[in-house]
This record gives C-alpha cells, sequence and structure tokens, in this order.
C-alpha cells in the first residue's frame, strides 16, 4: 500500500521490484494522474487506485497488505501531518509482521549561526544596514526559516530529540515531540544566533536517508528557528536550550515550534559532557579514571588466571 500516493513513482517503484500488487491511496486529484502512469508503464493491472483519504477507507474493504510505504514526511518532519494517515494505515492494513517504509525516523537540532541573515546588512555594496537586519531577523524570529544551512555554521553535533519507531507509536503520542532540557557543547567559536532542526529516516533493511547540513541536500532543507538576538560562544562552551514541537489544536496538521534560552548553569549535562564548566570537567575526569581502574583490573586479573 502507497499511503499519499502523490504521482504514483513509489508504487510503479514497488510493482518493479516485485510487487504483485499495490493499492495507491491518493485523496486529491492526482488520483487520476496516477491511473495515467500506470498505464504509461504497463502496470495498470498490479496497482489499484484509490482516490480517498486512507482514513474513509474501511478496514475490512481490503486485503491486508505485506508492506506500507509513504512519503509521508514533511518540514522538520511532521509538518503537514501526514504521519497520522500512515498510523491509521498501519493499524488496519498491515499484517502482523507486515514491514513500513520507512520504518524510523529521528529529529535532530543543533545551535548554529546564521551569517547569510546576519552578513548581508553589515555591507550592502559598502552601505551598512544593520539596524533593518536587526528588524528583518526580529521578524524571522516569529516564524520558522526554511534553508539549506551551510554544515559549518552548526556550532555543535546534533542532539537527538525525538526518536519514532513507526511500528509502535501512536498518535497520542505525536502531539507533543521533543519537550526536553538540551545542552549541546560548542564545537567552534561563533555566534549563537538560532536553532537547527533536521531528520533522517531509516528503512527495515538499515538504510537512511538525512536531510542534515552534513548531507546532500533535500528539498525539505532544514528548519531553522532564529533568534531575536545573537550570542557570541566559545569552543566548548554549553548552550542549554528547551524545543517543543506541539501539535497545533485549531490545524491538528501543524505543530507549533517554540525554543526557549536556558541557563547552562542550571540545566543537568549529560555524562560525560564535554564542556568546560567545573562540574562538568570533575565528572569526566572521574569517569576516566574509574574507567582505566577498572581496564588494569581487567588486565591484572587475567595475567593471574
Amino acid at each position: 500500500m502507497d499511503v499519499g500516493a502523490g504521482t504514483g513513482i513509489l508504487s510503479v517503484f514497488s510493482v518493479q521490484a516485485g510487487a504483485k500488487k499495490v493499492y495507491a491511496v491518493e485523496a486529491t486529484i492526482l488520483a487520476k494522474t496516477i491511473e495515467q502512469v500506470s498505464i504509461e508503464n504497463n502496470v495498470q493491472d498490479k496497482i489499484e487506485v484509490i482516490h480517498s483519504k486512507i482514513e474513509d477507507i474501511y478496514p475490512d474493504s481490503l486485503e491486508k497488505v505485506d508492506i506500507i510505504i509513504s512519503e509521508w514526511m514533511g518540514f522538520y518532519l511532521v509538518h503537514e501531518g501526514m504521519l497520522d494517515s500512515l498510523l491509521y494505515a498501519r493499524d488496519n492494513f498491515l499484517q502482523e509482521n507486515g514491514l513500513l517504509f520507512p520504518s524510523v525516523a529521528k529529529l535532530y537540532a543543533s545551535p548554529c549561526q546564521l551569517r547569510i541573515m546576519y552578513e548581508f546588512w553589515d555591507n550592502v555594496h559598502g552601505v551598512s544596514m544593520r539596524c533593518i537586519g536587526k528588524q528583518y531577523r526580529e521578524i524571522k524570529s516569529k516564524t520558522p526559516e526554511l534553508l539549506c544551512l551551510d554544515q559549518n555554521d552548526l556550532l555543535a553535533e546534533g542532539k537527538l530529540v525525538a526518536w519514532l519507531d513507526l511500528k509502535c507509536i501512536s498518535r497520542e503520542e505525536l502531539d507533543l515531540l521533543c519537550g526536553e532540557d538540551y545542552v549541546s557543547v560548542c564545537n567552534k567559536d561563533g555566534r549563537y544566533q538560532g536553532i537547527c532542526i533536521w531528520f533522517t529516516i531509516e528503512f527495515p533493511d538499515g538504510s537512511e536517508m538525512s536531510t542534515g547540513p552534513h548531507d546532500e541536500a533535500t528539498h525539505w532543507k532544514q528548519t531553522i528557528v532564529v533568534l531575536p538576538v545573537d550570542v557570541e560562544v566559545e569552543k566548548h562552551e554549553p548552550i542549554a536550550f528547551k524545543l517543543h514541537l506541539k501539535k497545533d489544536t485549531m490545524c491538528p496538521r501543524c505543530y507549533n515550534i517554540e525554543v526557549k534560552v536556558l541557563d547552562a548553569e542550571e540545566v543537568e549535562h549529560d555524562i560525560p559532557c564535554n564542556c568546560y564548566m567545573t562540574k562538568c570537567i570533575v565528572t569526566r575526569t572521574y569517569v576516566t579514571d574509574c574507567i582505566k581502574d577498572e581496564t588494569i583490573s581487567s588486565t591484572e586479573s587475567y595475567e593471574t588466571e
């Protein structure tokens, strides 16, 4: 079953990969296009186009399928709310030991600098327009920005903020994603100007596709939460923040993204943590010494035996 089949290309791919029958479910007028595409590729006898929302199909009206495929991902993974539709299909049409493509989705976030938003206004053909740049960023801070960020503008490693196992996650769990306090440690000097959000998806065979700044650009780009002000940071400095992705009650296919800047002194850090704070240096040293002692003890025990 191809949920939200669009033009039908994944349905055709499925037949080419050996599927005996594919239900191509599409709610829009593109359903007619799928029929044309299937005829053009001589697979119309194996693709059954269903012009309907998946939620409007009675569970007993179709036989259970072995595999569900869907390109349900939106910006910052869950924009457009297609995942709810996938889970409905999973619960009603997938065989007990069936497969989902993709099967796992992960959401990442990292503090970043936004030179593209700052440096332009510093010198516009020899004219300083920083005042306009400041107003521009204040406006941009109210709505997430979509852009392909230069990987060199990430200030830290990506922090895993949500892990979605699509085989078992419930629709209720999608109402609020993330919601915790996070601490990222800067791996360079720079200016903290936003939070960069991206996602990866994994397939049953272990293959992966990433939309991060380190990888080949996709149409999903990255989602940037722009801070209204910027802060100078240095290597090994901890940056603490809270990230919320909450489903909009008025528009359930959309999410409200909220970023709150926190005091790194007041937030629990990972153990061990690589930052320059004294408590983390002490903890890191203690953990390292414990590992050394265990290694020495194991070696001595082996030699004795």
